[in-house]
């Protein structure tokens, strides 16, 4: 055991695997990352080095399997930074006058009375049903409905306000539009 520990000196083979680095990055910055990253490499999986084997060219070796893998890993990063770069290249801002209106139905949505606020929140916006709503408010389905019939009314009459040939952005979903 001891034979072999002698045999695994990586200290006297720095300077060759510093010079293979610097021949794979051209950056000197770059050098003692890459011999650590392969020294680190090498000390994980040092079991499957080999008794009779030369430690000089395995560390080579696996020095040039991390540079290899490193510059696949950056080429997939750049390649995924480009895929989302032609996606946020599609996107554009609103039209202004979107943006308007969309703050305007805010507003009226926040302007409602609490209580119609949320009722109409949790059967719209969450989706529960009208019983679930009526369970969550703690108040007989009639009065859930009745709130929600006051502020889909009031809303309606925000979306009546909407000038002729503007397009309308509020979608009012169940009970009836009159």
């Amino acid at each position: 055991m001891d034979r072999f520990r002698g045999r695994f000196d990586v200290i006297g083979q720095l300077t060759s695997l510093r010079r293979y680095a610097r021949s794979l990055t051209r950056d000197p910055a770059d050098v003692e990352d890459l011999v650590h990253d392969a020294l680190l490499r090498a000390f994980e999986r040092k079991h499957t080095f080999r008794h009779d084997g030369n430690l000089r060219s395995w560390l080579l070796s696996i020095l040039h399997n991390v540079f290899v893998d490193g510059r696949r890993s950056r080429r997939s990063e750049q390649a995924r930074i480009d895929a989302a770069g032609q996606v946020a290249a599609t996107f554009s801002e609103p039209p202004q006058e979107h943006v308007v209106r969309l703050s305007q139905i805010r507003e009226a949505f926040l302007d409602l009375p609490e209580e119609q606020r949320a009722a109409l929140h949790l059967v719209a916006i969450e989706g529960l049903s009208y019983q679930d709503a009526a369970d969550a408010l703690r108040i007989p389905i009639g009065t859930l409905m009745s709130r929600i019939g006051r502020a889909r009314a009031s809303l309606r009459q925000l979306e009546a306000a909407t000038p002729p040939g503007s397009r309308s952005y509020l979608k009012l979903v169940g009970g009836r539009d009159e």
